[in-house]
């Protein structure tokens, strides 16, 4: 049985209910250019992707072993003689999140003054130029600044995504093409698989380098592509470019569609943006950690980050554990390409096995509790691993353990966040969240190879116990604090939040819109000034200043400040 907030009273607008009735297939037809836009803008992330598990594959590569590594004798474990201290190895592998860190803090800013458009662009062809940097790299130093430097846009490219998704998508569609920047690391990783294995056999430098050079073949297409990319409407209403915002919404609608009006859409977006104002929800990162914005960021950055506690760093992609418990290279590269490939189907898989029917606190929740226990299967089998059956057996064990991270948090850790910020903090909300990944795996990526070097603690499948330990923590977490944010529309979630709603009790709350007797009148009313002239959309010029925008529960078509623009405009023949 349902809960009511006391005092609340009907959904925002009649957009709002339309929303919630929306089928999937109706959605397709209804946005079929803002689904184009949304996937177009994920598909940068292809190159994080490609890189997030090119140079760690590099580390088992026998030429690249040679160029960059130190003589340590030729052993079953090093078989070409050569081998990267833990120290470079912990370097590397964190320099392009260090670097990702601060590109995302910096995106946070520069997304509210430019737009996630320009903010794009810009990030692509500044990736272009650095890629010359470790194509050429000259020594192991170098390289690991490279990576430092490339982790800046990387990192813009992550937060961007699911920000423009989340922003230029109906409800029904927003969990799919939010999480659909997943699938686009995915391929990257799988194309970069497919990479290695081709030039695996090259006995030369060309072997890695070549590998370097296609993170170049992604700007050449995308550059010019995002240039004609509609502006999030969100973005333009923050901004009150209100004319802009209404040209956006027509580029990303059908013109043909039934029971949609851009007008609707607009009013919608204008009635949250001033409910947030009403709650007090400021633009800046300090806000993200004041009152009840804190427990939304405090959400979104562990569930980004519970990614990295699920095991990670450990068991996707885990060439070099499978190096070490004894299989070849050619073994452990097709593997590699065998997991990426099952986690692709494994993303396509969730979205017509689990997310139609299951909410995001259960799918999350419950694979968490099932990677942690193939962690500790891997742990245990270690026992026996001189034996070539149990080594395969725990290889394959990392690939259940890729499929079950993929069809649940794998994609969750990308659509939540992107949910449950608040509108005007949105894109912080998830530079933060992304952030707090990138630490995660920071101290992952630097401890992981202390516990699986040969020359350091040699935990081979031992390592599994700490990681399955990490996955148990971050289940009792979600247990008691991730909500069900499935089927709620943005104001929704923003009166859940601000009531301070438990978060096993949100998929039972029956939410309603506050009235005029618990909240004020939205007093900006149509007078919404930009912040670059601080004067007033010209559009809204027209409307009484002295008349506020009518509450939530009687914002019609009709009535909304919109329409009464129309009627003024139709009556002076605009």
């Amino acid at each position: 049985m349902s809960q009511d907030i006391d005092g609340l009273g009907q959904p925002a607008s009649a957009r709002s209910r339309f929303e919630h009735k929306l089928t999937v297939r109706e959605a397709i037809k209804a946005y079929p250019m803002a689904i184009f836009w949304s996937l177009a803008v994920s598909m940068c992330v292809i190159m994080e992707g490609f890189d997030s598990i090119l140079v760690p594959n590099f580390y088992a590569f026998p030429t690249f072993q040679r160029k960059y590594g130190e003589f340590v004798g030729v052993t079953d474990q090093t078989k070409s003689g050569y081998q990267l201290s833990a120290t470079w190895m912990a370097i590397i592998g964190t320099a392009s999140g260090i670097g990702a860190v601060l590109g995302t803090i910096l995106n946070g800013h520069l997304v509210d003054r430019f737009g996630q458009k320009r903010v794009l662009v810009g990030a692509l062809c500044t990736l272009s130029g650095l890629i010359f940097m470790t194509f050429f790299a000259p020594n192991i130093q170098v390289l690991a600044f490279g990576q430092f430097l490339c982790g800046f846009p990387w990192g813009i490219f992550a937060t961007v995504a699911p920000s423009y998704s989340s922003e230029v998508l109906p409800l029904v569609l927003r969990s799919y093409l939010s999480s659909f920047t997943n699938m686009a690391f995915i391929i990257g990783q799988i194309i970069c698989a497919i990479v290695i294995r081709v030039f695996l056999e090259r006995d030369d430098e060309w072997g890695y380098r070549i590998p370097f050079g296609f993170q170049w073949i992604w700007p050449s297409f995308l550059i010019p592509l995002l240039c004609f990319a509609p502006e999030s409407p969100w973005h333009l209403v923050r901004q009150g470019r209100l004319n802009e915002a209404e040209a956006s919404l027509r580029r990303l609608q059908s013109s043909t569609a039934r029971g949609i009006d851009v007008k609707d859409t607009l009013t919608d977006i204008v009635h949250t943006n001033n409910l947030e104002k009403e709650l007090q929800v400021g633009t800046s990162y300090w806000d993200c950690f004041r009152g009840f914005e804190l427990r939304r960021t405090e959400i979104a950055c562990l569930v980004f980050a519970g990614q990295n506690f699920s095991g990670l760093s450990f068991a996707y992609n885990a060439t070099y554990f499978y190096e070490q418990v004894g299989l070849s290279a050619e073994t452990t590269y097709t593997l590699s390409l065998l997991g990426t490939s099952l986690a692709l189907l494994a993303t396509l898989a969730n979205w017509f096995l689990l997310m139609p029917y299951y909410g995001r606190r259960t799918i999350y929740t419950v694979s968490m509790l099932v990677m942690a226990s193939i962690l500790y299967l891997i742990g245990t089998l270690t026992l026996w691993t001189d034996h070539f059956f149990v080594a395969m057996t725990q290889a394959l064990l990392t690939i259940v353990w890729t499929i079950t991270f993929q069809l649940s948090v794998g994609q969750l850790g990308w659509s939540i966040p992107a949910e449950v910020g608040s509108t005007r903090l949105r894109t912080k909300t998830i530079c933060l969240a992304r952030n707090a990944y990138y630490l995660v795996g920071f101290i992952g990526g630097a401890v992981q190879p202390y516990m699986l070097n040969p020359e350091s603690l040699n935990w081979r499948g031992y390592t599994g116990f700490f990681w399955g330990t990490t996955a148990i923590m971050t289940f009792v977490w979600a247990w008691y604090r991730l909500p069900e944010t499935k089927g709620r529309t943005y104001e929704e979630l923003d009166l859940l939040f601000a009531k301070g709603i438990d978060a096993r009790k949100f998929e039972t709350t029956d939410v309603h819109a506050l009235n005029e007797n618990e909240m004020r009148p939205f007093t900006q009313g149509a007078s919404i000034r930009t912040a670059s002239t601080g004067r007033r959309s010209p559009e809204w010029d027209i409307v009484d200043e002295n008349e506020p925008l009518r509450s939530s529960g009687e914002i019609e078509r009709t009535e909304s400040g919109l329409s009464r623009f129309q009627n003024h405009r139709d009556k002076l023949g605009r």
